[in-house]
């Protein structure tokens, strides 16, 4: 186990050392054949092709028109791909067994607006009045999707992991810019944190998450955390395949096949997230994986889970070994054999594995 030790900053945390996944060094058989067959059915549809064709052409451009065009596709892109996941049958029972509600978290960073947050909480905790908490941002590259696209997977997140889930739906960019962006979501953890009484909430344990584009907005919360000296407001972070710096942006022949493929695309989403990316490229801010040691050094306790061939692996894995170093990571878990998307598919091994994964974490991190 790792030594506690106090440091100027804080102490180090204390990992459980749970997940030592080894590598496989190729896709697992289902994930592959589901990625082929997805393949096969854009292929035979003409509509699907030429949007396909499209988009990378529009990635060569570098002008507002070019984006607008590029994210209206995107999008579109994006909620089709997703839009058997909330009512896969695999997943039918998170929608029985929680119970939905809502909530607006007022802000006025961004002009006055209430963030819109769906609340999932367990049938069998609906009398307890101290629960454990998990505050989430969905995916989507910050600029694409919702917080309803992703309610059937958090539904069933709630019921495994035995807690709430808030699902924060936090304003897109090109509409609206970084900071203000991850400011929705801070925001969000704030009012959880505050009201926790009123919201039936445990306020000693209540974790943030996201994945991709939310991992980027977890992470860019958990820089206004430890700017704003909140660490103590959470008790673990979970960022997910999370996007965290500039890595796009630089040589894809020194990039994994699977970065190579995506750099020209992502390249587009980091700007469209900037307000202004030539005076924020070296913000954390905008780009989590850039933040200082003694920001990382007032980062909650953090947890990152990873793919082994996700788009996002070497920037994940950069970040986790400085906050192994700033004493702030508990487990770097990267789930072998599957991709981006792969652990979210029902049925498949990555899912099982993920599923385990996250059990484990809620036992040993969160309720403990």
């Amino acid at each position: 186990k790792a030594v506690v030790s106090t440091q100027s900053t804080g102490e180090r945390v204390l990992s459980k050392n749970l997940f030592n996944f080894l590598p496989s060094g190729q896709l697992d058989e289902d994930v592959l054949s589901l990625k082929t067959e997805f393949e096969e059915m854009q292929k035979s549809d003409p509509t699907a092709v030429a949007m396909m064709k499209r988009m990378e052409e529009l990635q060569e451009m570098d002008d507002a028109a070019s984006s607008a065009e590029w994210l209206m596709l995107v999008r579109a892109s994006m909620e089709a791909g997703l839009e058997g996941l909330t009512h896969h049958e695999a997943l039918s029972y998170g929608a029985r067994q929680t119970e939905k509600s809502t909530l607006n978290v007022p802000t006025t960073h961004d002009g006055v607006f209430d963030v819109p947050v769906e609340i999932y909480t367990p049938r069998n905790l609906l009398t307890e009045r101290s629960r454990a908490a998990h505050i989430y941002a969905h995916g989507g590259g910050g600029v694409a999707l919702s917080a309803q696209t992703v309610s059937g997977p958090l539904r069933c997140f709630a019921v495994d992991l035995d807690l709430m889930v808030f699902n924060v739906d936090y304003r897109l960019a090109p509409e609206t810019k970084c900071p203000n962006n991850i400011k929705d979501f801070y925001y969000a953890i704030k009012y959880v944190k505050e009201n926790a009484e009123q919201l039936g909430v445990d306020p000693n344990r209540i974790s943030i998450g996201g994945d991709s584009g939310g991992g980027y907005i977890c992470l860019g919360a958990m820089v206004l955390l430890a700017e704003a000296g909140e660490t103590d407001l959470v008790k673990l972070a979970l960022p997910g395949i999370p996007m965290v710096d500039d890595y796009c942006f630089s040589d894809p022949l020194c990039m994994t096949l699977e970065e190579r493929i995506s750099h020209k695309s992502m390249r587009k989403m980091w700007k469209l997230i900037a307000n202004d990316f030539e005076s924020q490229k070296h913000s954390p801010h905008l780009f989590p994986g850039k933040a200082s040691e003694e920001l990382l050094a007032k980062f909650p306790p953090t947890i990152i889970l990873e793919n082994e061939f996700d788009m996002f692996i070497t920037e994940a894995t950069r970040l986790a070994g400085r906050l192994r170093r700033a004493g702030r990571l508990l487990e770097f878990v990267v789930i072998p054999g599957t991709n981006h998307t792969g652990m979210f598919l029902p049925g498949t091994k990555g899912q099982s594995t993920l599923k385990r994964v996250l059990k484990s974490i809620a036992q040993e991190y969160i309720h403990a």
